[in-house]
């Protein structure tokens, strides 16, 4: 259980932090990059939040809570010394991805496909669920870049993956299940 009842320590203030396992790193550190990256994400779903309602509420709820679990495992080093740990640490599992494609497949049999590229906007909530997209996308970078030089939980990468496409799909579910996309006119203003 986490128990937090004092907010400020004072011992990041020489510019380093303490990941999952109590090791110390620069607060620059790749892995702090993709994990800070991903609770960025987790914020900007908070403000989509505001627009949606119903099932996206619940959706936007299960994905919020990933995004801890998946803060959880980046900021974990050494997945080989899991057995090692004083606690089981948390790891993204693949049914969270699975889960994912399923609603994926849902929401994409509402809609008619795609005969161009679609420009971010239209509704508020579309608007802010592109954001959500490609600050995904850059979590996944960050997150591949990190797998480059450490091990990472692959199902943290994929879920990374799907995520950025879910938010495209739903983007396109609320904007009128497509309807009221804004579509990429190739050369317009030539």
């Amino acid at each position: 259980m986490v128990v937090l009842n004092k907010i400020y320590t004072r011992t990041g203030d020489a510019g380093e932090t303490a990941l999952g396992n109590g090791t110390r790193v620069a607060k620059h550190a790749q892995r702090v990059t993709a994990y800070g990256t991903v609770d960025e994400l987790n914020a900007f779903i908070g403000v989509a939040r505001l627009h949606a309602s119903g099932d996206t509420v619940a959706a936007f709820s299960r994905i919020q809570n990933d995004l801890f679990d998946l803060g959880a495992d980046l900021c974990r080093p050494d997945m080989e010394r899991d057995t090692e740990a004083e606690y089981t640490p948390l790891r993204m599992v693949p049914s969270q991805v699975d889960r994912l494609e399923a609603e994926i497949d849902v929401m994409n049999a509402r809609l008619k496909p795609l005969r161009s590229f679609i420009l971010p906007g239209g509704s508020a909530l579309a608007a802010h669920l592109h954001v959500c997209r490609t600050v995904a996308r850059r979590a996944e970078r960050e997150t591949v870049s990190l797998s480059a030089m450490e091990s990472v939980n692959e199902s943290a990468v994929k879920y990374l993956n799907r995520l950025s496409d879910w938010f495209f799909v739903a983007g396109r579910i609320a904007n009128n299940d497509g309807v009221d996309d804004i579509l990429w006119v190739p050369g317009a203003n030539r």
